[in-house]
């Protein structure tokens, strides 16, 4: 029995050859497929382009703006200088000199004597060392005359008040009136302010004030001084 293949035909004489042509052909439709793009048409699709239709661009108004003139040149300086006198003469003050030299006399200046300003000083009745003088209050020590200063202006307005002005007035009951004064430094009454229920009973306190006799003036560490003095007079208005 005959072989059926050709014992001369070699299969594998040129498998290198085909096998480095396939893989060409390989490398290149794998490159290809890899590079290939598709697109979709709706999306390529942009429409069509109007031309017609001319777009009309704004244009803004500017206005122009205008430049002042530049200033005129300053006016030439003149070549000739005029040199004017002055017409009005200035007199000069001469200043003499204070300094003594030794044949000049020396006058003396007779002392000037200061005179002290006594500053007007209240002191309260309460606390002076002197207190004022009552007329008829000269005897005794200061708190004995100070009893009877008080004592000698309590019974003074009893005895000058008019106590039927209240009763005139419309008044009625127990009446008060706060009478401040001061006695100055020559011992007279001044000063004199009231507070009373009624304006007329005010001016009849004052006027009773002004009725004091004068006193000889208190006086701290041995000067006069004003010493102020308050006074309440009370009465009863009979219905």
């Amino acid at each position: 029995m005959e072989p059926k293949k050709n014992p001369k035909a070699n299969v594998g004489r040129n498998s290198s050859l085909y096998f480095a042509i396939g893989l060409a052909l390989m490398l290149f439709l794998t490159n290809y497929a890899i590079n290939y793009k598709t697109y979709d048409k709706e999306e390529i699709d942009v429409g069509m382009v109007v031309m017609e239709e001319e777009i009309e661009e704004e244009i803004p108004l500017t206005e122009q703006i205008q430049t002042p003139p530049p200033p005129p040149p300053p006016p030439a300086a003149p070549e000739v200088i005029e040199i004017v006198e002055d017409e009005v003469e200035v007199e000069e003050t001469v200043i003499e000199s204070t300094e003594v030299d030794q044949e000049t006399e020396i006058v003396e200046v007779e002392e000037v004597e200061v005179v002290e300003v006594e500053e007007d000083i209240d002191v309260p009745f309460s606390v002076i060392e002197n207190v004022p003088v009552f007329p008829g209050c000269e005897k005794g020590n200061n708190q004995q005359k100070r009893d009877c200063m008080s004592e000698k202006i309590q019974k003074f307005v009893q005895k000058k008040f008019n106590t039927d002005l209240a009763s005139d007035l419309g008044l009625s009951g127990r009446q008060r009136i706060n009478v401040i004064f001061k006695i100055d430094k020559t011992g007279s009454v001044t000063g004199i302010r009231s507070r009373a229920p009624h304006p007329a009973l005010e001016k009849e306190a004052a006027r009773v004030i002004n009725l004091l006799p004068k006193m000889k003036p208190g006086k701290q560490r041995g000067k006069p001084v004003n010493v102020p003095y308050s006074l309440p007079i009370i009465f009863q208005v009979q219905d």
